[in-house]
C-alpha cells in the first residue's frame, strides 16, 4: 500500500508543480494596464474588458487599473512600459500600429524593439479593416473604385487614421497587389476623424478598422465595399473579401496582445498567461469583446504570442519594402 501512494504522488507531482509555479504569483497590490492610445477606442475598450475580467482570476484582492498614454502611433505608452520593472505590475496592451506597422514603417520614430524588448503574455483579438467609402460614392464595388482610381491618377484621396499605422500599410498593400493605383493619402487623428471626413465625402475611400466604421455603416453614413481579412465577417456577411474580390491572397488584421517589460519572471508570466485565456474562454468576455469590435482570439501561450508579433513585424516589413516607402527615416 505504501508502495503504491508512493508511485501515486510521485506520478502526480508534475501536475501539481506545474500548477503550483502558474498560481505561485499573486499580485498584492493593483496592477496598471497602458493603452498607448486616447481613451474610447476599440483597444481601450478591450483593455476596459479585459482588466474587469482577467483581474479577479489573478486572486481574492487582485485589481486592474487601465491608464492611457497616447501619442506617436502607440510609441509613447510602448516606451513608457518597456521602461518599468519586469514584475507584473506593469502591462501594455500591444497593436498592429504601435508593434508592427509603425515599427516597420517609422523605425526612427520607433524607440524599442517590438519584440524583443516585451515578455509576450497572449494574443487577445482582432480583426479586419474595411474598404469604405461615403454614401454618396458612385462606386458600388472595390472593383469599380480600383478602376476609378487607376483612370484619375493623382485626383482622388484616401484618408487613414495616420502615417505608418495599420490602415496606412494596409492600403499600400492594396496598391502593389493590384498595380496603377495613385491616389493622395491624407492622414487624420484617429478613426473617428476618418469617418466624418468620409461622411462628408471629402475623401475618396478608407481603411479603416471594422470598430471605428461598423457605426457609420450601419446607419448608412458610409458605405463597405470590401474586408482586409480572409473570411467574411459576421457582422457584415454582405460584404465581400478583398481576396475574393480584387487581390487573391490578400489578409490583413488588426490585433491586440497582452504584453509585459522584458525579463518577466516565469511564474508571473504564466499567471498572468492563465489569467487571460481563462478570461478569453469565458463567452460574457467574449461577448463583450465582440461588440466593442474585436473578434477574441483562442488561447495562446507566451511563445506562440512572441512567434505572431515576429510573424506580423516580418509581413509589414515586406509592404513597406515592396511599396518602397521612405516615411521619417
Amino acid at each position: 500500500m505504501r508502495r503504491r501512494a508512493l508511485l501515486a504522488a510521485t506520478l502526480a507531482a508534475p501536475a501539481i508543480s506545474a500548477r503550483a509555479q502558474t498560481q505561485s504569483w499573486m499580485p498584492d497590490r493593483p496592477i496598471t494596464l497602458v493603452v498607448p492610445f486616447l481613451a474610447g477606442g476599440s483597444t481601450d475598450i478591450a483593455a476596459r474588458v479585459l482588466a474587469e475580467r482577467m483581474g479577479p482570476r489573478l486572486g481574492p484582492n487582485a485589481r486592474i487599473i487601465v491608464e492611457n498614454r497616447a501619442g506617436a502611433g502607440g510609441a509613447v505608452g510602448s516606451e513608457w512600459v518597456r521602461q518599468r520593472p519586469a514584475d507584473g505590475y506593469t502591462l501594455l496592451v500591444g497593436t498592429a500600429s504601435s508593434h508592427a506597422t509603425n515599427p516597420a514603417a517609422l523605425p526612427s520614430q520607433t524607440p524599442y524593439d517590438p519584440v524583443a524588448d516585451f515578455s509576450p503574455v497572449a494574443v487577445l483579438g482582432g480583426g479586419p479593416l474595411v474598404v469604405v467609402v461615403p454614401a454618396s460614392s458612385p462606386h458600388r464595388s472595390v472593383a469599380e473604385l480600383v478602376a476609378a482610381v487607376r483612370a484619375q491618377p493623382g485626383a482622388l484621396s484616401w484618408a487613414t487614421s495616420g502615417v505608418g499605422g495599420v490602415g496606412h500599410l494596409t492600403g499600400e498593400y492594396l496598391k502593389i497587389s493590384v498595380g496603377g493605383m495613385d491616389a493622395e493619402h491624407v492622414p487624420y487623428r484617429g478613426g473617428s476623424a476618418v469617418m466624418e471626413a468620409l461622411a462628408k465625402g471629402e475623401v475618396a475611400y478608407s481603411f479603416e478598422v471594422l470598430a471605428s466604421s461598423a457605426p457609420h455603416l450601419r446607419d448608412g453614413l458610409s458605405r463597405g465595399l470590401a474586408v482586409t481579412s480572409k473570411a467574411r465577417h459576421p457582422l457584415f456577411p454582405e460584404i465581400p473579401t478583398l481576396d475574393e474580390t480584387v487581390a487573391r491572397g490578400f489578409d490583413v488584421t488588426t490585433w491586440n496582445v497582452l504584453l509585459a517589460p522584458k525579463g518577466l519572471p516565469q511564474p508571473v508570466l504564466l499567471a498572468l498567461n492563465a489569467a487571460v485565456s481563462a478570461a478569453l474562454a469565458d463567452p460574457a468576455t467574449r461577448d463583450r469583446l465582440a461588440a466593442a469590435g474585436v473578434d477574441p482570439s483562442p488561447a495562446t501561450t507566451p511563445e506562440e504570442t512572441r512567434t505572431f508579433l515576429a510573424a506580423e513585424l516580418a509581413k509589414f516589413r515586406g509592404i513597406v519594402q515592396r511599396a518602397e516607402l521612405r516615411l521619417g527615416r
